[in-house]
């Protein structure tokens, strides 16, 4: 997969959490695409990735909000938003492939810690080329018809990767229901002893089903950065921690 090319001059300009948060100051938001109540969807000011169109969600008017604090109707309501957006935006056919995620915490890549979404269409890059569907397989946590929740046994990076998969989009209720419970929990003591302060999401439309895969973050491990060799937990490990999700939840 060719690189991505990040423009360093136009992200000299952007505000950190040293700064004045710009999603808090609603008044004064310029590229906004639509607006719902809370949710604010927009054109990210700082447009650093060469080919691509960067746009944001802003998931709340808290500045410290995130979606384990959210009440399930909330967080219902923002994944039900995020999702159409995207989808619409991949739709559009103006894009090879558009991306959503989410950054939280000093260890997820993130720059704001105002909670907000991301959605990127790429121009020129299937940002989907080194994703395959056996990092979605894993030890199941939950299954039932048309929804899955499971830990990935080839995870794209490791070591503990969650995945809610669904293939009916009637389930995108449940879908955001366990995203949070997911979310909540590893953030939790339950969770390695609380050290776990950052996570990623990452969604897919793959194959007709809808995808979260949930990546806890730590320190990123070096046979990846230098290898990409993904490494999982052994899966006495992947069993206790679904022992201690399904406590915990």
């Amino acid at each position: 997969m060719t690189p991505l090319v990040f423009n360093t001059q136009i992200a000299k300009g952007k505000p950190s959490n040293s700064d004045c948060c710009p999603f808090c100051d609603i008044e004064n938001l310029t590229g906004i695409i639509e607006k719902q109540n809370q949710f604010i969807w927009l054109e990210n000011k700082y447009q650093t990735l060469q080919d691509t169109y960067l746009t944001l969600i802003i998931e709340s008017n808290e500045h410290l909000g995130d979606i384990a604090s959210y009440s399930y109707e909330y967080n219902r309501s923002l994944i039900r938003y995020a999702v159409d957006k995207w989808l619409k935006l991949s739709a559009s056919k103006q894009y090879r492939s558009v991306a959503m995620f989410k950054n939280f915490g000093p260890l997820s890549g993130g720059s704001l810690s105002h909670p907000h979404l991301q959605i990127v269409g790429f121009k020129k890059a299937d940002i989907y080329s080194e994703v395959y569907p056996e990092n979605f397989i894993g030890l199941s946590i939950k299954k039932d018809q048309n929804f899955e929740v499971n830990m990935s046994l080839q995870p794209i990076m490791g070591y503990t990767e969650f995945n809610v998969i669904i293939s009916n989009m009637d389930k995108l209720d449940l879908f955001a229901d366990n995203i949070k419970d997911l979310v909540s929990f590893c953030m939790s003591e339950a969770f390695y002893q609380g050290r776990c302060k950052s996570y990623n999401l990452f969604f897919y439309y793959i194959d007709e089903k809808i995808i979260c895969k949930l990546v806890p973050r730590f320190v990123t491990p070096p046979y990846y950065v230098g290898y990409r060799q993904s490494q999982r937990n052994s899966e006495a490990n992947l069993e206790r921690i679904k022992a201690d999700f399904l406590n915990y939840s």
